[in-house]
C-alpha cells in the first residue's frame, strides 16, 4: 500500500474552518478554495439553502462540510453555531468573516433603522464571530482570523448608508485583535475586495456597458471574481503567513491605484497601439 500522502502546501488539510455568508459569492468561493485544499468546512449564513447548496457543492468534490444557519449580528445565534460546528467537526481553527449586506442612501435622510442594520451585520457580526468561535483559539492556544472588508474601507463610498464607515471599522478591529489575541497564538487580517462580481453586486453591472467602463478602470482589465479573493484568504489562512498579523491584502486588480492615472494630462496619455 502507498502511504505518500498528497502535497498539503497550505498545510490547511484537516482543519476546521468556518466561513460566515457562504451561501453565495464571495463567502461561497472561498469556503469552495479552502475545502479544495483539504480543510473541513463550516457554512455559515442566514439564508440557509444557499448554505446547503455550498455544501452540497463541496461534498460533491469530496470535502468536509456542513451549513449552518446563523444571525450573525444575534450573540446567542452565534454561539449556537459555534457549539454546532465544534461538535460536528472540531474546535476552530481558521474563521472567515464575510457576511455582509448592503443599503444605499445618503447620510442626509438615512434612517437609524438601516445605519444600525447595515452596522449590526457588517461590523457588530464580525466582533461577535470573533470573540466566540475566538474563544475556542484561545483554549487551544492557536488560530487564524480573516475578515473580508473593502476597498470601502478607505475609500469613501457616497451615498452607500453605513457600508465604509462599517468597513472601516472592520480594519481597525482587526487591528485590535491582532494585539490583544497574539500572545495566544491568534492572527488577526484583513483583506480588502474591490469590484468582484457576486449576486450581491450583479444588478451595478446590468446596466449595458458598465462591466466595460469598469473594467477600462482597472489596470489588469478585468472585474474580478470570487476566486480572487478566495486565494488571498488561502495564503493568510495558511502557515506560509504565519508571521503576518494586523494587515491588510487588497485585491482589486490595482483599481485604487489609479485616481492620478484617470484625470486627463495632456501629453501623459496611454499610447494608441
Amino acid at each position: 500500500m502507498n502511504d505518500i500522502q498528497a502535497p498539503d502546501p497550505f498545510g490547511l488539510r484537516g482543519r476546521v474552518c468556518a466561513v460566515t455568508g457562504a451561501g453565495s459569492g464571495i463567502g461561497r468561493g472561498i469556503a469552495v478554495a479552502l475545502a479544495g485544499v483539504g480543510a473541513r468546512v463550516t457554512v455559515i449564513d442566514q439564508n440557509i439553502e444557499g448554505a446547503e447548496e455550498t455544501v452540497s457543492t463541496l461534498r460533491e468534490q469530496g470535502s468536509e462540510a456542513i451549513a449552518i444557519k446563523c444571525d450573525v449580528s444575534d450573540p446567542t445565534s452565534v454561539s449556537a453555531a459555534a457549539e454546532h460546528s465544534e461538535a460536528a467537526l472540531g474546535p476552530c481553527d481558521v474563521l472567515v468573516n464575510n457576511a455582509g449586506l448592503l443599503r444605499a442612501g445618503g447620510l442626509d435622510s438615512l434612517a437609524i433603522e438601516d445605519w444600525n442594520l447595515l452596522l449590526s451585520v457588517n461590523l457588530t457580526g464580525y466582533f461577535l464571530c470573533s470573540q466566540i468561535f475566538g474563544r475556542q483559539m484561545r483554549k487551544r492556544g492557536a488560530g487564524t482570523l480573516i475578515h473580508v472588508a473593502s476597498i470601502a474601507a478607505t475609500q469613501a463610498t457616497a451615498f452607500s448608508g453605513a457600508y465604509s464607515v462599517a468597513k472601516a471599522g472592520v480594519t481597525m478591529l482587526s487591528r485590535q485583535l491582532a494585539i490583544e489575541w497574539g500572545s495566544y497564538g491568534i492572527r488577526s487580517n484583513v483583506v480588502h475586495p474591490g469590484m468582484i462580481l457576486t449576486p450581491l453586486s450583479q444588478a451595478m453591472y446590468d446596466e449595458p456597458g458598465a462591466t466595460e467602463r469598469r473594467s477600462q478602470a482597472v489596470p489588469l482589465g478585468r472585474i474580478g471574481r470570487p476566486d480572487d479573493v478566495a486565494q488571498a484568504v488561502l495564503f493568510l489562512a495558511s502557515d506560509r503567513s504565519s508571521y503576518i498579523t494586523g494587515d491588510e491584502v487588497t485585491v482589486d486588480g490595482g483599481f485604487t491605484r489609479m485616481l492620478l492615472s484617470l484625470i486627463p494630462r495632456s501629453g501623459f496619455e496611454r499610447p494608441v497601439a
